[in-house]
């Protein structure tokens, strides 16, 4: 058989078997590899690496599109210097997802625009290209679907905002919720505890959520389960969407704010009970 044939057999069989990018890379490697006097199974596993690389990227790329992130940035846009009182270590720690292996959470605190969803965001970024489950939501958003759930009778138990490694709850705080609302809060929390990862970012302290949530003896209850096991990371300073468009006055206005006791961050920064 020629090598002709013995090629349109190969490009028949790699359509059948779904190998797109074997087939797109065959010639080249074919080219390189007689070149370079290649053994047939160094040829076989570039051929391999090639396929696995692209259905891993297209993977990553579908489970990003499902997960609701609002926006993809990883930890190296993450501008560091524009926080010099952050631990860059502590939060660099958590990059290798540890946490999520040992069902722990993390709660980012700090005033609006510090940078809270982009260092949960790169997390997920990274869990996703780990392989595994992520899903992005607001508290708002989390709360009408609970009740949509709660309503229809359904536990909710098989959606991805439940059965995720990892679910971000972004903005918990920024607007009040009810006792009801409250009560599913906790049942989520409740639900998830030990058994996966939540990331929540808020911009009140623990001590503030009592109030917000109208019942003080569940907010106990959930916050004992949520930083069990949990690094709480504080992130002190300006807004760095507003990098540049304050005048030095106002800048020192807000570090005034923040650092007379402002009720954006909780006693200390360091990581609480992490396992």
């Amino acid at each position: 058989m020629t090598d002709t044939l013995v090629m349109e057999r190969i490009d028949t069989n790699l359509t059948r078997l779904r190998l797109p990018r074997i087939r797109e890379v065959l010639q080249r490697v074919v080219e390189s590899g007689e070149q370079q006097g290649k053994s047939y199974l160094s040829f076989l596993d570039e051929l391999l690496e090639e396929e696995v690389a692209q259905k891993e990227q297209r993977r990553v790329e579908t489970a990003l599109k499902i997960s609701g992130l609002p926006f993809i940035k990883s930890i190296d846009e993450f501008d560091f210097t524009f926080h010099p009182h952050l631990d860059r270590q502590q939060v660099m720690s958590l990059f290798d997802l540890t946490f999520i292996r040992q069902n722990g959470n993390v709660i980012f605190l700090g005033p609006p625009g510090v940078g809270k969803t982009h260092l949960a965001v790169s997390l997920a970024l990274k869990a996703c290209q780990a392989g595994l489950s992520i899903y992005f939501t607001t508290m708002d958003d989390l709360i009408i679907k609970l009740k949509k759930d709660h309503e229809a009778g359904r536990t909710g138990k098989r959606r991805s905002y439940y059965k995720s490694a990892l679910v971000i709850v972004d903005e918990v705080g920024y607007t009040p919720i009810n006792r009801e609302e409250c009560n599913l809060f906790f049942r989520f929390i409740a639900a998830r505890y030990e058994k996966a990862s939540t990331i929540i970012t808020s911009n009140k302290a623990f001590s503030d959520w009592a109030e917000l949530f109208h019942d003080p003896v569940i907010v106990s209850a959930f916050l004992d389960r949520l930083l069990h096991h949990s690094a709480v990371i504080n992130i002190k300073g300006n807004s760095y969407r507003l990098k540049g468009k304050l005048t030095q006055k106002e800048v020192n206005s807000i570090h005034q704010v923040n650092d007379s006791g402002s009720n954006l961050t909780t006693e200390n920064g360091s990581i609480l009970n992490d396992r």
